[in-house]
């Protein structure tokens, strides 16, 4: 429900906030923020006549590295693509296994199974829903090859201690930071740790390339490898090809992926990057607003922070239902907040009771009990730059008005 929680909207008018009435448009879970130079940067790439990879991904490229003081930050398509070549580029495969927290988006443990590899589901923590670092050392066996910790929502999950528990094993950490473009670990920036980690830049997130995701790394193998498996595994991309003083010749050193970024879509990516703090002010600003205007409805509640050193990048705003409050469970409630004309978000259901994890590996509702939980009583509220003041009493109205109507009396 990722990328179908997001709609088109209409600008919301100023208002007074009324806690009796109803929208009359359409509030949407989520909207980039796209400026005039944005339009500009697009359209100056349509009539440079390169609009596949080229000098605005390198300038992009160039851009991630040094924000984040790494040596290697290799754009691709898509954040999936980036965790998939990732895992390839440390060789997981078949009879492998691949450490990674019940909640979080599908394409987490699907790229570990595409290779063949074997996902092992822990649990998280019940009030930050990051990874417990504890489940990590619980399920570490001779087969585990990575840990693919993930910054749930714009926090950063505990690194130090996730990387003390695979300590002396050869065991590789991946970041998922597809949440967490400006998050902060103990002072340190997420992808700049030394690990691989990858980002996302899908409409709904802090920064937006329409779609699209860069993976950041200091070893200089494997980010060559990368590079590589993102374009089909050749030795010259098109543009080190077709450019002014390219040649046309290439040799396929392995089979790779066609995973490469566009310039048409760096082109949104360089104008958007500089104002990733203006971004996450605003989105830190309206997350400590829904927490002050929350705070008397025991029945939704933002879930945990994190207790060790950390800046919230504040992707999502993710709250959790006390059952024993409402008549209703969470997927009327998001219905009920639908008919109020407020879309929200469901990040995530469980993995582990999905489908395909419930048939292949026979999890069950009873296993990971901090995961299934959770799956079951979260939603995320709209939180982006653009929801301004008026449109969060919008929310907020919505969500009193729906929890009034279903509160538990007896």
């Amino acid at each position: 429900m990722d990328a179908a929680a997001i709609s088109g909207g209409l600008k919301q008018a100023s208002h007074v906030w009324d806690e009796t009435q109803r929208r009359s448009h359409f509030l949407p879970f989520s909207r980039p923020t796209i400026e005039e130079d944005e339009i500009a940067e697009v359209v100056d790439c349509l009539r440079s006549g390169w609009i596949t990879s080229g000098p605005r991904v390198l300038r992009f490229e160039e851009m991630f590295r040094e924000r984040l003081c790494v040596a290697h930050a290799i754009a691709v398509n898509s954040a999936t693509a980036g965790l998939h070549i990732a895992l390839h580029a440390l060789g997981i495969t078949a009879g492998d296994e691949v450490i990674v927290p019940a909640i979080t988006w599908a394409s987490t443990s699907n790229v570990v199974e595409l290779l063949g590899a074997r996902t092992v589901f822990a649990d998280v923590d019940a009030a930050t829903l990051q990874l417990d670092p504890a489940e990590v050392s619980r399920l570490v066996t001779a087969r585990t090859k990575a840990v693919v910790p993930v910054h749930y929502a714009g926090a950063p999950a505990d690194l130090d201690a996730i990387k003390a528990a695979v300590a002396g094993r050869d065991i590789a950490i991946v970041e998922d930071a597809a949440h967490a473009l400006g998050t902060e670990y103990r002072g340190r920036k997420i992808g700049a740790s030394g690990s691989i980690a990858v980002f996302s830049f899908h409409p709904i997130k802090n920064i937006t390339t329409g779609e699209g995701g860069m993976v950041t790394c200091d070893d200089p193998a494997l980010a060559d490898r990368m590079r590589l498996l993102r374009f089909h595994g050749v030795s010259k991309d098109a543009w080190r090809r077709y450019s002014n003083g390219g040649a046309a010749q290439y040799e396929v050193i392995e089979p790779g992926y066609k995973y490469n970024m566009l310039d048409i879509q760096a082109a949104i990516g360089v104008k958007q990057f500089p104002k990733l703090d203006r971004f996450n002010a605003e989105r830190k600003r309206l997350a400590e607003r829904y927490r002050r205007l929350l705070a008397d409805l025991p029945a939704v509640q933002p879930i945990g922070l994190p207790d060790y050193p950390a800046t919230h990048a504040w992707h999502l705003f993710v709250v959790r239902l006390d059952r024993d409050r409402l008549s209703i469970g969470r997927n009327a409630l998001m219905a009920a907040m639908a008919e109020e004309n407020i879309g929200v978000g469901l990040h995530f259901p469980a993995l582990h009771t999905q489908q395909y994890y419930r048939e292949c590996y026979g999890y069950t509702e009873r296993d990971l009990p901090n995961a299934t939980a959770a799956g079951s009583d979260i939603l995320s509220l709209p939180l982006y730059p653009g929801l301004g003041d008026d449109g969060q009493d919008d929310v907020v109205a919505a969500l009193r008005r729906v929890v009034a109507r279903h509160r538990r009396t007896a």
